[in-house]
């Protein structure tokens, strides 16, 4: 193996365990903050630090359409989660929060009408099972099933709003994107919590202070960075991989410091969840003549939506197809990009 790749392994390990950390995080912080405010907090500061990078790179594209995205899809999304945090434990949200990719794939799936390979929809099929095991796995630990569904819910937004991406990327700097975007998450959540929450809560500890700090800079923006540069060095197949430490840190981190049960059932669906992302990553060795992806923006070398079985509606593998031209769009929180294909 080299340097390089041993560099952006390193890079992908530690963003993934780094994401590992934002339930049991959000979990601490929650103590202090209401889900909105920690929402505000959260990407508050992660804009704070990502908005000067884009200057410095020239890149302005400080837009409304832009700051509304950021608004409902992070902030929205976020302050949906938090609520479910706050009603569940550390390791049911954690495990719930690894179905992400696949639903992802599903609903690219349908939006961009994308066939999937019956390998990858099995592989949908066994982790949204997972996903049920986990909710049926018994409430100890603080979970409830209310507190499941919020989660369930933030992470269907989450998704969809990933998908539709696609839309807002073309020709813009994507680390300027995500700043914007960043910055009307925190915007658009301090509108709604200033109706439906008042004012913020005075800490009483420090505990839950430095846990809203660490969430917003080692559990946002810390392994935003490390996963670009990791991904800009292996193909997004291999650095997708990487996502499937997340859940794992959150379930351990549950268990280990939380005390949250951990019943045979849970421990099934969390592995189901996990199995079912890695089967629907399978990729069928492709010929010459078939489509090959196109360098990602921040580097990637295939597109993590043919990693998870997906090809385009029309495409013939024998035949292969010509390329015209692609947009890109955010798979899960790494940058992927759509093949359009012609036949």
């Amino acid at each position: 193996m080299n340097t390089n790749r041993r560099h952006a392994v390193a890079a992908l390990t530690a963003a993934g365990l780094l994401w590992g950390t934002t339930v049991p995080l959000s979990k601490l912080a929650l103590v202090w903050l209401a889900p909105g405010w920690l929402t505000v907090l959260r990407f508050g500061l992660a804009a704070a630090v990502l908005l000067p990078v884009a200057r410095r790179r020239g890149q302005r594209v400080l837009e409304a359409r832009l700051l509304l995205s950021g608004a409902v899809g992070y902030g929205g999304s976020v302050i949906v989660q938090n609520a479910g945090i706050t009603r569940t434990s550390v390791t049911h949200a954690a495990l719930l929060i690894g179905a992400v990719p696949v639903l992802v794939a599903i609903i690219a799936a349908v939006w961009h009408r994308a066939v999937a390979r019956p390998a990858a929809w099995l592989g949908f099929a066994i982790s949204l099972g997972g996903v049920g095991l986990v909710t049926a796995g018994g409430g100890g630990g603080g979970a409830s099933a209310r507190g499941d569904a919020l989660v369930l819910i933030s992470l269907v937004l989450s998704a969809t709003f990933t998908v539709a991406q696609g839309r807002l990327l073309p020709g813009r700097d994507p680390v300027a994107v995500t700043a914007v975007q960043f910055l009307g998450a925190a915007l658009g959540a301090l509108a709604f919590t200033l109706v439906t929450e008042g004012g913020p809560a005075v800490p009483t500890a420090p505990g839950p202070v430095l846990a809203a700090g660490a969430l917003a800079l080692a559990g946002t923006l810390a392994p935003f960075t490390l996963f670009a540069y990791g991904q800009s060095r292996v193909p997004p197949v291999i650095a997708g991989s990487f996502l499937n430490i997340e859940p794992l840190v959150g379930a351990l981190a549950g268990i280990m410091f939380f005390g949250d049960p951990a019943s045979p059932v849970q421990l099934l669906g969390g592995m189901a969840v996990v199995a079912g992302i890695g089967l629907s990553s399978v990729r069928r060795s492709l010929r010459s003549g078939q489509v090959r992806a196109e360098q990602g923006q921040v580097g990637g070398r295939e597109p993590v939506a043919g990693g998870l079985g997906l090809m385009p509606e029309g495409i013939d593998e024998r035949r292969g197809a010509r390329l015209v031209e692609p947009g890109p769009f955010v798979a899960g929180e790494l940058e992927v990009r759509r093949r359009e294909v012609v036949g």
